[in-house]
C-alpha cells in the first residue's frame, strides 16, 4: 500500500494509479501543545510505500511517524520515497561545529525503512548517507511533457555547468534542440547571482531554461532578462522541484518568463507534469 504524507498526496496519488496499488487512508492530527500524529488506521498490507517530499520540519516528523506507525501495523518490508528531499542541499560544512544536515536527516530516515527512493536530488552523493539502500531516480525527462510541440529551433540551457545534464535530458525527451549553459557566479556574502551567457545563440529562438530547484528565482529571472536582452523569443522555465518560495513565481513572471513548468516531487499550482511515473520504475 501506498502511504501519503500531507505534502505528497497527488504524487502518491499519481504513483498509486502508475503502479495498481492502493492508497491507504492516513489521518493527521495536531494537539493543542503543537505536537503532530500522522496514523494509518486500516493499513493492511506487507510491504507500504511510505510518499513523502519533505519540504517542512512537520514533513520530516510526519515521515518518520508514517515510517513507524506502517511498522506498527505489521508492514514486513517499507520503502520509502522522498520526491523531493529536503535539506539535501545542506551536503557539507563550511566551517567548524557546523552539521551536514543531509547526512542528519538521511541517517534519521534510515532507521525506520529498508530502503529509499528520491527524485534529483541536488547532488546524487546525497544518497551514500543514508543507512539503507538508496537510489537517485531521474526524472528530467518528465519536463518535456508540458512544453508547447511548436517550440522555434528549440535552445535547452541550464542555469550553471553543472545542470547540463538535465537540458540534455529534457532536450532529448523532446526530440529535437540543442543544449548549451550558463556561467553563474553567486556572491555568497550578498546573495546576489550573475549570469554569463554561453556562445549559443538565441536570437529567435525559443529557449527552455532546465535545472533541478527553482528556490528563489533569481538566477532564473537574471537568465531570462539576459535572454531577452541578446533576442531570444519564448523563454520557458522548467525545474524538478519547483519550491517557488517566496515571491518567485511574481519575480519569474515580471522577468518575462513565458510559462513555468514543475514536477508534483513538490506541489505547487506549476506542477504540470508528475514524477510518479519515474519513481514507479524503481519499485
Amino acid at each position: 500500500m501506498i502511504v501519503s504524507g500531507s505534502a505528497s498526496q497527488s504524487f502518491a496519488a499519481a504513483l498509486a494509479d502508475t503502479t495498481g496499488r492502493d492508497l491507504a487512508a492516513v489521518e493527521f492530527e495536531r494537539f493543542p501543545d503543537g505536537e503532530l500524529k500522522a496514523s494509518v488506521p486500516d493499513f493492511d498490507a506487507h510491504e507500504a510505500v511510505v510518499v513523502a517530499s519533505t519540504v517542512s520540519a512537520d514533513a520530516h516528523v510526519e515521515c518518520l511517524q508514517l515510517q513507524d506507525a506502517a511498522r506498527e501495523a505489521g508492514a514486513g518490508e517499507v520503502t520509502t520515497v522522498l520526491p523531493y528531499m529536503g535539506y539535501a542541499r545542506q551536503d557539507e560544512t563550511f566551517g567548524a561545529g557546523e552539521p551536514v544536515s543531509a547526512r542528519a536527516v538521511a541517517r534519521a530516515v534510515s532507521t525506520g525503512t529498508d530502503r529509499v527512493l528520491t527524485v534529483n536530488p541536488h547532488e546524487r552523493s546525497v544518497c551514500d548517507f543514508f543507512d539503507v539502500p538508496a537510489v537517485a531516480v531521474d526524472a528530467a525527462g518528465r519536463l518535456a511533457e508540458p512544453l508547447p510541440a511548436d517550440l522555434a529551433d528549440p535552445l535547452f540551457l541550464s542555469p550553471d555547468e553543472g545542470a547540463i545534464d538535465l537540458a540534455a535530458a529534457v532536450r532529448e525527451a523532446y526530440g529535437r534542440g540543442a543544449t548549451d549553459h550558463f556561467a553563474k557566479d553567486r556572491d555568497y556574502d550578498t546573495g546576489k547571482v550573475a549570469v554569463e551567457p554561453g556562445d549559443a545563440a538565441v536570437e529567435g529562438r525559443d529557449v527552455v531554461l532546465v535545472d533541478d530547484i527553482v528556490a528563489t528565482g533569481s538566477t532564473m529571472s537574471e537568465s531570462i532578462a539576459c535572454l531577452h536582452d541578446r533576442g531570444g523569443d519564448r523563454v520557458f522555465v522548467t525545474c524538478v522541484h519547483p519550491l517557488l518560495a517566496a515571491s518567485a513565481r511574481t519575480r519569474l513572471a515580471r522577468a518575462g518568463v513565458a510559462a513555468v513548468h514543475g514536477t508534483d516531487t513538490v506541489e505547487r499550482p506549476v506542477s504540470s507534469v508528475s514524477a510518479a511515473p519515474a519513481v514507479a520504475e524503481h519499485l
